[in-house]
């Protein structure tokens, strides 16, 4: 009895994961162990342990799978309108990408699409190649194919609203006057409960029409500058993904402003 009990306290000793990873433990117990602890099967404490870790693998093998998040930039394709400033959604989902190891290498729903995993969490990127007008239509077929509650799709586009390379994430909205979260917002049957992350490209110089300047590409500075931007956006995602809306907000939105350039 002494012995199955020894086994079974050393068999219920547990190891945190990372925090990227998954956020349970897992309890490990050796073969050798269990055959040596079912041999004491009649004993009141080596019964009660061996149930609790049957019926913990049951509890976990139900779980269901997690549903997909869909990241989506918004922007023009094509290089003529590569680092402009109403690309610079794009600009953003490339780097969460490239930083969490995800290629945007197949084409589908009129989308350049990437997909994986950040921590434990599926997550499908997206750059619609329908122009910006149009983005709704490759977003809405995502959607609509994958199911993915309108929660858990985050747009990403610039904002002229918002101080150059500042961010500002919002749990829902309206358009804002921009027309590709018009085009997504149609899409969606009208629903704008769905979070956005706004990139500041801050306002035309004088009386530039506003048109012709989000079309202007980004100086060499502005260029360096967007870079601490992209950064704060792959921890955002992150802390979205992995701890809620809530502590991604604040990170976000609490977040020092960057100088302006001249």
């Amino acid at each position: 009895m002494n012995v199955a009990a020894s086994l079974s306290s050393i068999a219920t000793v547990r190891f945190p994961n990372c925090h990227r990873c998954f956020r349970s433990s897992k309890t490990l117990i050796p073969s050798s162990s269990l055959r040596i602890i079912s041999q004491f099967s009649s004993s009141p404490s080596s019964s009660s342990a061996l149930p609790m870790s049957s019926n913990t693998a049951a509890v976990e093998s139900k779980k269901p799978p997690k549903q997909p998040w869909l990241i989506v930039g918004l922007g023009n394709p094509g290089k003529k309108y590569h680092s402009t400033r109403h690309n610079v959604g794009f600009e953003m989902v490339d780097a969460i990408a490239e930083a969490e190891g995800i290629s945007l290498s197949s084409v589908s729903f009129k989308a350049l699409v990437g997909k994986g995993l950040i921590g434990d969490v599926p997550v499908i990127f997206a750059k619609p190649q329908t122009f910006m007008n149009k983005s709704g239509e490759s977003v809405g077929s995502i959607v609509s194919y994958y199911k993915i509650p309108l929660k858990q799709v985050l747009v990403i586009f610039d904002d002229l609203d918002l101080p150059f390379a500042k961010l500002r994430l919002l749990p829902k909205g309206g358009h804002g006057g921009h027309n590709g979260m018009r085009s997504v917002i149609d899409h969606f049957k009208g629903s704008r409960d769905f979070p956005r992350l706004r990139i500041g490209i801050g306002r035309p110089p004088g009386k530039m029409d506003p048109v012709n300047f989000v079309l202007r590409p980004f100086t060499k500075q502005e260029l360096e500058e967007l870079n601490f931007t992209f950064q704060d956006g792959v921890e955002a995602v992150r802390i979205l993904l992995l701890e809620g809306f809530n502590k991604s907000a604040t990170f976000v939105n609490s977040a020092k402003p960057l100088e302006q350039c001249g």
